[in-house]
């Protein structure tokens, strides 16, 4: 392997955005760990697949132990997996919780502990989570407190990490999106998603993926939270 060739780790890695990210990172010729709980064994030489529900500490450790001993080293993590459930609150059932929580705060602690644990032994990393502008942007029409509680909580602990760190040449950041036009939302509902953005559209995944590669490369970046969601950070 080339001394300048990242190998990159990323969750959720199957499809929309996850899938698209791969595709970017192996453009860039870095390699690529890729973990979702059913993705496929990939016929390129530089896609690692791991199989299994990341929030399991035994898939955690697996997609680093694989990782490192296919391609030597972790360079980065893409915190990508994650689950989406809009619903009034009192109507979540323990099934609901215990879901959202597993990906989105057990798979976001394990991965990146194991993670960064490698990225000390060559004192240079990146870690970079996908999370959501309903963290800072809650929006009525769209009834979301399971996304806020564990999304807002890797949103905190990206700024956490990023001072832990910074001296040890790992840079944590976040990507904040609005809604993705990705095959989670039906084509009949893009006009209505289009109309919550000031902007007047829905995001591309690609604005998604332009953002986590921004941050990839901006080495004076860290404990950053950039938001790619068509304005509604700023308001409406």
């Amino acid at each position: 392997m080339a001394a300048n060739q990242k190998v990159v780790v990323v969750t959720g890695a199957s499809q929309g955005i996850g899938a698209a990210l791969v595709k970017a990172y192996r453009a860039l010729g870095h390699q690529v760990v890729a973990n979702a709980r059913t993705i496929q064994p990939s016929a390129d030489e530089g896609t690692l697949a791991v199989a299994g529900d990341i929030g399991e500490r035994a898939v955690a450790e697996r997609v680093i132990a694989q990782g490192v001993a296919r391609f030597g080293r972790i360079d980065s993590l893409v915190n990508n997996a994650g689950i989406f459930i809009a619903k009034p609150f009192t109507q979540y059932t323990q099934d609901d919780f215990r879901a959202v929580l597993a990906t989105n705060l057990s798979g976001f602690f394990h991965v990146t502990q194991l993670a960064i644990a490698e990225m000390e032994k060559r004192q240079s990393g990146h870690v970079v989570s996908i999370t959501t502008s309903l963290v800072q942007n809650a929006n009525s029409n769209v009834p979301s407190a399971l996304a806020s509680l564990t999304k807002g909580g890797v949103d905190a602990a990206t700024r956490s990490l990023a001072i832990e760190y910074a001296k040890r040449g790992i840079r944590v950041n976040a990507v904040s999106p609005g809604i993705i036009k990705t095959p989670m939302h039906p084509s009949e509902t893009h006009a209505a998603l289009a109309g919550l953005h000031p902007v007047g559209r829905m995001g591309e995944m690609a604005d998604i993926v332009d953002a986590v590669l921004y941050l990839e490369s901006a080495g004076f970046v860290t404990g950053e939270t950039l938001h790619v969601d068509g304005g509604q950070a700023a308001g409406h």
